[in-house]
């Protein structure tokens, strides 16, 4: 009578571990590591299959199909596509001037990236520092950028074509194809240790 009183409250107990994940199951385990695998994260889903939200995948995408268009209107300026090339760069610099429109907006209004960011070994170290790199880059690509175009359309004849301020333009321009560069590269690892990793 004993043995079979303790038995069901055996039972109990084991169900009740292997529900909170914490009993020495198989089944509990694999229970526990599904509901920490998949954690349920405030705002949009993202389209890549990893923690970040959506808000952020766009902009990773974004930002990564910038250089080669990048690399088109490089192509279209050695060409003698002057018209072509003014209109790419136009498109880039809208282009970033969106990805942060696009960032403000999730991580304002709809999305906690920290909280995506928590199950990252990563967090917070890794990823603070990776944000702050990236954020350098970004910021002087994005005033870079829109400098180098202002210049552009102030000092180029129109249509465009070559001209006195040409040398200076080629500079600016090098340097700021660069941090768009280095903007891509920051901005991959950011979020590979942030919501991948």
């Amino acid at each position: 009578m004993n043995d079979a009183s303790a038995t069901p409250d055996n039972d109990t107990a084991a169900e009740i571990g292997d529900a909170s994940g914490v009993g020495s199951s198989p089944a509990g385990a694999a229970r526990a590591e599904a509901q920490a695998a998949v954690p349920a994260f405030d705002g949009f889903d993202g389209f890549l299959r990893t923690r970040a939200s959506l808000g952020m995948d766009v902009v990773l995408v974004g930002l990564l199909t910038l250089l080669p268009i990048l690399a088109w209107s490089i192509a279209a300026v050695r060409a003698g596509r002057y018209q072509l090339h003014k209109r790419l760069q136009l498109f880039i610099v809208a282009a970033l001037a969106a990805a942060i429109v696009v960032f403000e907006i999730d991580v304002r209004l709809f999305s906690d990236w920290k909280a995506r960011a928590l199950p990252s070994p990563w967090y917070p170290a890794g990823v603070f520092w990776s944000l702050g790199i990236h954020l350098v880059f970004a910021v002087s690509t994005f005033v870079l950028w829109t400098w180098v175009v202002w210049e552009a359309l102030l000092r180029f004849p129109k249509p465009p074509v070559p001209g006195s301020h040409g040398p200076r333009h080629r500079r600016m321009a090098r340097l700021a194809a660069l941090d768009l560069l280095a903007t891509a590269i920051t901005g991959v690892i950011f979020y590979w240790l942030a919501f991948v990793a």
